[in-house]
């Protein structure tokens, strides 16, 4: 197991991406201090349970995100009530995005 971290500069302050790699799979996640944007692996309805913004980006078996800069250019496929109220869209691009839970 490999863990990568990386730092993304937004208007509103940094966000911080972790990256755990594992043969075959990888578990993705972008964090601020208002709530994250991560790859399907999270379930975003739990976490609205304890009140945290949370969003899924596109990945699948077939086209994995793979990377933290891969996972930049991936386009919000779900977002939980907490996330939406933050202006998190589903179709919006994941950089976008990061502004909003930084």
């Amino acid at each position: 197991m490999e863990t990568i971290s990386q730092r993304f500069e937004t208007p509103n302050g940094p966000v911080e991406g972790i990256c755990v790699k594992w043969p075959g799979f990888s578990l993705l996640l972008v964090t601020g201090g208002k709530g994250f944007l991560a790859c399907p692996a999270i379930d975003v309805e739990a976490c609205q349970g304890f009140g945290k913004a949370a969003a899924i980006v596109q990945s699948s078996a077939a086209d994995p995100i793979g990377t933290l800069d891969r996972f930049c250019d991936r386009p919000v496929t779900g977002a939980n009530a907490a996330a939406r109220a933050l202006g998190i869209r589903e179709g919006m691009i994941a950089r976008e995005a990061f502004a909003l839970i930084a």
